[in-house]
């Protein structure tokens, strides 16, 4: 199994979490104190960062360390609050605003970047022959789909949950490992931090209703949920064919659909388990033909 410095692209440009560290060595307490102020002042933070500039801040040194700054005193008032602290959660390098991502195996086009909630969809993450192979693989093994009882830590049938599905066990197949890999690679997050791959099959009229991928902390299953590898963190929904009409994935909080393309994929992360992430998502109901789709879990650690 590739270890987490394998499974990202050797590169000199520094990844998100590494600028992330960067800038808090160089926020000093008075700098943190001033930009807090001029936050709570209602200036904008173009201003700010020119601001710095103007006191001889490099501008991307200064931008890193506003977005940092205010990000952490977001967290704190959040905690403040009674809501979860946030998580480091999975995410594609996407500083650059590239419009491809280098998988290794395969270059991934980038269709959307959406910052606040945290969606982007990919194009081309996987081949129409991976596609009809999922399927293929899948088909003879397919059940009515269940949902994790937070209530018990099991799992349960759910009227708001009307597709059929299976799961594959991790690294099951060279087609499996071939995509966990690629995934990997994409949105920078270690293979054993995830959980198996799950296809899904929605006939004309199914539907998943929207619905948080996150264990609800005050459920009382979710202490045995979270044993196997702490709470989930983003999920990558991919699709393995087009319907004709309908399915689309749906984020009611922003109103925004996702059309279901064959090989094409949305990912979004969490980084605690609050509404506040904005994430409430649902499979919309499929009007005519049929939709599979592909789904990819990701958890905070190591996946038992």
């Amino acid at each position: 199994m590739a270890s987490r410095s394998e499974q990202h692209p050797d590169s000199s440009t520094p990844t998100t979490h590494q600028r992330a560290s960067t800038a808090r060595q160089a926020i000093t307490p008075e700098l943190r104190r001033w930009i807090i102020e001029q936050a709570q002042a209602g200036y904008a933070a173009p201003v700010v960062l020119q601001s710095m500039r103007d006191a001889g801040w490099d501008e991307d040194v200064a931008a890193d360390a506003l977005e940092v700054t205010l990000q952490d005193h977001l967290n704190e008032l959040a905690v403040q609050q009674g809501q979860p602290a946030a998580v480091p959660v999975p995410e594609p390098q996407l500083d650059a605003s590239p419009a491809q991502v280098d998988c290794g195996d395969r270059t991934v086009n980038v269709l959307l970047a959406m910052a606040q909630p945290r969606i982007v969809v990919f194009g081309n993450l996987l081949s129409p022959e991976e596609c009809d192979a999922l399927i293929a693989d899948a088909a003879p093994r397919m059940a009515r789909s269940l949902t994790v009882a937070t209530k018990t830590g099991g799992e349960e049938i759910n009227d708001d949950r009307t597709s059929d599905g299976m799961f594959f066990q991790r690294g099951q197949s060279p087609l499996i490992q071939r995509i966990e890999e690629r995934i990997a690679r994409l949105l920078n997050w270690p293979i054993e931090n995830g959980e198996g791959l799950q296809v899904l099959h929605y006939r004309p009229g199914a539907e998943y209703k929207p619905h948080y991928d996150y264990f609800d902390p005050a459920e009382p299953g979710t202490p045995t949920i979270v044993q196997r590898g702490g709470q989930r963190v983003g999920t990558l929904v991919m699709y393995l064919n087009t319907p004709e009409k309908g399915g689309g994935t749906t984020f009611p909080d922003v109103r925004l659909e996702v059309a279901p393309q064959r090989g094409n994929a949305v990912f979004f992360s969490y980084e605690r388990p609050h509404p506040s992430t904005r994430t409430l998502h649902g499979g919309a109901p499929v009007i005519a033909g049929e939709k599979w789709i592909a789904t990819k879990w990701l958890r905070e650690r190591e996946f038992k």
